[in-house]
């Protein structure tokens, strides 16, 4: 695509260093930016601590100092509703029906690339920039998504749902920088988020404890009544506070003792129970993955590197479209991740597809250890 050096270029800004330095990059090159700033969540009203939650006043505050200090607009975008709808609403209802939510994906499917994106082109601009660390690159059938060139750092897993004719008009200028370098620029450049700490809760949850929210939501939901704990041998072990607390994998905060670990392997919405068992009853190596968003051709012999969580290592396996879904076998068996929760695809550093796991199961017969 074409540019002209009159085209405005919006900056997704959270308050943070990484929309800082984006910022800052992208008027270092010569482009004309303008700052916006989600309002999505009402974070003083639920008496949540500024510091950990984003899209507070003080964050948009953050974010209108480094655009006057850049010498660019800024403006404060009422996107609460969308948010709520798109992204709370969704989190809420995904634990009460028993699966497990990945929100982040969510806000930048459809607050980034969809709400915001739409607000950006009423002001007139023509292209999205972020504060992401991932790359777009030209390939011979498009613009594709990369891996960031620092694997530390690399935030693709969670980009998997930007819309394809999208990613020529998005730009992640921290696409080449380790972490350190980002704060090393902010820093001299004198940006008021230089020494800005991180947020790692999810922004309307801080402190991680997502159940309190479940419970005020729905308080009289089916999945968040009491039932019974069940082990292997078919042996009750005590009662849990409501499956919708629970995830596939869970090891801590279950409240059951047995002779081994035990880990969350069923949440049995039928019967109301929770259902534990041993590591290796966890173990898959078959995945269907519906709500499907390609980025690229799949490879003609299908073969591909799943990544199942965020921070996971990716395992290879043969990848098949159907409609819309993917059915995939692995090549070796993994620990199941649970239903609700990313897998995203690759080929090498690109991103090729990516969506919503629907369920997990084991082909393979498990070879028992000596």
């Amino acid at each position: 695509m074409e540019k002209s050096d009159h085209d405005l270029e919006a900056v997704a800004m959270s308050g943070g260093v990484d929309s800082s330095v984006a910022a800052l990059l992208r008027v270092r090159s010569g482009a004309r930016i303008v700052g916006l700033t989600m309002k999505l969540w009402d974070a003083e009203c639920d008496g949540q601590s500024a510091d950990r939650a984003c899209c507070t006043a003080d964050h948009a505050a953050d974010a209108r100092r480094v655009c006057q200090k850049l010498g660019a607009p800024h403006y404060t975008l009422d996107l609460r509703e969308d948010f709520r709808r798109e992204v709370v609403d969704v989190f809420v209802s995904e634990y009460l029906a028993g699966r497990t939510p990945n929100p982040c994906v969510r806000c930048n499917t459809f607050l980034k690339w969809d709400s915001l994106w739409e607000r950006a082109r009423e002001l007139g601009c023509s292209t999205l920039v972020t504060g992401h660390y991932a790359r777009i690159l030209d390939t011979p059938d498009g613009p594709g998504l990369f891996r960031a060139s620092d694997p530390n750092k690399d935030q693709s897993y969670f980009l998997w749902g930007i819309p394809r004719h999208l990613l020529s008009r998005t730009r992640f200028p921290l696409a080449e920088l380790p972490k350190s370098d980002t704060r090393e620029l902010a820093q001299a450049a004198q940006l008021p988020t230089a020494a800005k700490k991180e947020s790692q809760d999810i922004c309307f949850v801080p402190g991680g404890d997502y159940r309190e929210l479940v419970r005020a939501s729905q308080p009289n939901a089916p999945l968040l009544r009491p039932g019974p704990i069940v082990g292997p041998q078919g042996r009750v072990l005590g009662q849990h506070e409501g499956l919708a607390g629970y995830t596939i994998g869970q090891r801590r905060g279950i409240g059951a003792a047995w002779t081994e670990p035990l880990y969350v392997t069923e949440i049995d919405i039928a019967a109301n129970t929770l259902r534990l068992g041993p590591r290796a009853d966890l173990l898959v190596d078959s995945l269907v993955v519906g709500d499907v968003n390609q980025l690229a051709p799949l490879p003609a012999d299908g073969s591909l590197w799943i990544q199942v969580r965020y921070r996971s290592t990716p395992t290879l396996g043969h990848v098949t479209l159907s409609g819309n879904k993917l059915e995939i076998s692995m090549a070796e068996q993994i620990l199941s991740p649970a239903a609700g929760q990313s897998i995203v695809i690759y080929d090498g550093p690109r991103l090729i597809a990516g969506g919503v796991l629907q369920s997990a199961s084991r082909k393979a017969i498990v070879q028992e250890q000596p």
